[in-house]
C-alpha cells in the first residue's frame, strides 16, 4: 500500500472509490456548491482547488447531519450540522481520526477545568476566556437556547484544538488542517502551530525560530516539498524540520501519526517535571527521527545536556519552591481565601508555569536563549529575590527553618553565602561544577 503522509490523508487523496464520493454525486450537494459559489466565494475558491473539491467531495459530505443530532437544521432542504467533528472526519479517514482523538491534542479542553481556566474567569472575565483560552484550548461546544439546533454564539467559531463537541467526539481537524482548503504545506509548516504554541508560557514557535532548525527552515523553507503527498524526512526532504517533521510525520522507520505525544518523553508542563509513561519507547522513536540528519553520538549529547537542564530545574527551584508553597498552604498562611488572590501564588506560578516551562522547553529545542535569559534567568531572580523573601514575610518558624537550611546546607544554593572571588576561584577549578554532577547521571 503507498504510504500516505500524516496530512495528506487528511486531505483525500484516498477518497476514490470511498462512501464520500457516492455521496457527492447528489444533486442536493451540487447545489450546496453553486450557492456557496455566489454568497461566499473565497469560502468556494478554497474548497474547489483543495483534495476535496478536486475528488468530488462536496458540502453536504462533511456537513451532512442526521435526524436527532442535537445540532441538525434543515437548509434549504437538507438537514445539515454547522460543525464537522472528528466523528465526521473519521467516515473516511477513521485510523487518522481515531489517532487524533486519543492524543494529547484532543485532550486540551480538560484546560477548562484547570488554574488556567479559573484565572482567566476571576482575574479576566468571561469574554477573554472565550476568546484567550478557549480558542485555542476547545470550547464544550452548546446548542443556542434561543434558536434550537444552532450553535450558541459564546462557543461558535471555535477551532481550539480539544473542542468538546455536541456528538461526544473531541478535537478539531481544522485546528491544523484550516478549512476549506486544508493544505498539505499550510499543516505542515511551523507557523501553523504558531496559534497556540507562543507566549509567555510555551513559546515553542518563538524557541524554533531561534533554534539551528528553525535558522535553517527560514534558509530553505522553498526546497522541503511542502506539498508532496508522501513526505519522509531524509528522503522527500532534508534540508531542514518543522514541527511537524519531529513529532508527527513520517520517516523511513515509523508512519505519519496524528499522536503527537508518540515522540515525547518528558512532560515539561507541571511544576516539577517527569518522565512519560513508556518514555523511553518515546525517546526512540524521536531519536529515530533525529538520526536522519544527525549521527548517534551528537543525538546521545543532545539528550545528556536537555536531562540536566530539566534535572538542574527540578531539583534546585521547582521541588524547594513547591514545598515552600505546600507547607504555606497547608498551614493555613495566606491572607486571602481565593487561590491568586496572593502575591506568593502570583510568584510561584510565573516561576514554574511560565519561566521554568520556558527554561525547560528551551532546552528541548535547543533555543540556548530561551533556556537561560529567559528561563534559568528569570527562574533564579523570581526564587531568591521575590519568592523567598515573600515566603519570609508570613515569619512561620517551620517555613522559615526550610528556607534557612536549603540557603546554608544545600551546595546549590549556599552560594548566597560565599564571596565573589571564592565562587569564582571555585568555577576555575570546577569544584563548583562538581554540585551538578549527578544531575547528568539521573537518566542515563
Amino acid at each position: 500500500m503507498k504510504m500516505v503522509t500524516l496530512y495528506a490523508v487528511m486531505l483525500g487523496t484516498a477518497l476514490a472509490g470511498s462512501c464520500c464520493l457516492a455521496a457527492s454525486a447528489n444533486a442536493a450537494g451540487g447545489a450546496c456548491v453553486e450557492c456557496h459559489k455566489k454568497q461566499n466565494p473565497g469560502l468556494y475558491q478554497q474548497w474547489k482547488n483543495s483534495k476535496h473539491g478536486q475528488q468530488g467531495v462536496s458540502c453536504l459530505d462533511c456537513h451532512k447531519a442526521e435526524k436527532g443530532d442535537a445540532d441538525a437544521f434543515t437548509h434549504h432542504g437538507a438537514l445539515i450540522a454547522t460543525l464537522v467533528t472528528p466523528k465526521d472526519c473519521s467516515q473516511c479517514h477513521p485510523k487518522e481520526a481515531e489517532q487524533a482523538m486519543h492524543s494529547y491534542h484532543a485532550n486540551a479542553g480538560e484546560i477548562l477545568e484547570s488554574a488556567d481556566a479559573y484565572m482567566a474567569h476571576v482575574a479576566g472575565g468571561e469574554p477573554v476566556a472565550i476568546t484567550g483560552c478557549e480558542n485555542c484550548h476547545g470550547a464544550k461546544v452548546k446548542i443556542d437556547p434561543n434558536a434550537p439546533n444552532k450553535l450558541s454564539r459564546k462557543t461558535w467559531p471555535n477551532s481550539g484544538i480539544g473542542r468538546i463537541n455536541p456528538d461526544g467526539s473531541k478535537g478539531a481537524c481544522n485546528a491544523c488542517h484550516s478549512r476549506h482548503s486544508f493544505s498539505k504545506a499550510q499543516a505542515r509548516e511551523p507557523e501553523n502551530c504558531g496559534k497556540c504554541h507562543l507566549g509567555p508560557d510555551h513559546p515553542q514557535k518563538e524557541i524554533y525560530e531561534e533554534s539551528k532548525h528553525g535558522i535553517a527552515y527560514a534558509a530553505h523553507k522553498d526546497k522541503l516539498n511542502l506539498n508532496k503527498d508522501r513526505w519522509v524526512v531524509g528522503k522527500d526532504y532534508y534540508e531542514a524540520p518543522t514541527c511537524a517533521t519531529c513529532h508527527m510525520s513520517a520517516t523511513a522507520k515509523q508512519p505519519a501519526s496524528h499522536d503527537v505525544g508518540g515522540r515525547i518523553s518528558w512532560t515539561l508542563r507541571p511544576p516539577i517535571s517527569k518522565h512519560k509513561d513508556n518514555w523511553k519507547a518515546k525517546r526512540a522513536n524521536m531519536e529515530e527521527v533525529c538520526l536522519n540528519c544527525h549521527q548517534q553520538r551528537f543525538v546521545d549529547g543532545h539528550y545528556y545536556q536537555y536531562d540536566a537542564t530539566v534535572e538542574l530545574y527540578n531539583e534546585k527551584f521547582g521541588k524547594p519552591a513547591t514545598a515552600i508553597m505546600d507547607m504555606i498552604k497547608k498551614k493555613g498562611l495566606l491572607e486571602h481565601k481565593a487561590d491568586f488572590a496572593n502575591d506568593i501564588e502570583w510568584q510561584y506560578w510565573e516561576l514554574w508555569h511560565h519561566e521554568g516551562r520556558r527554561a525547560r522547553m528551551g532546552a528541548a529545542m535547543i533555543g540556548p536563549d530561551y533556556t537561560w535569559w529567559h528561563g534559568i534567568y528569570d527562574v533564579a531572580y523570581n526564587f531568591y529575590f521575590k519568592f523567598i523573601p515573600e515566603a519570609r514575610r508570613y515569619n512561620d518558624p517551620e517555613v522559615n527553618a526550610y528556607i534557612d537550611n536549603l540557603l546554608t546546607k544545600d551546595n546549590m544554593h549556599n552560594w548566597v553565602n560565599k564571596s565573589t572571588d571564592e565562587l569564582k576561584k571555585a568555577i576555575r577549578s570546577g569544584e563548583l561544577q562538581k554540585v551538578y554532577e549527578e544531575l547528568f547521571k539521573k537518566n542515563m
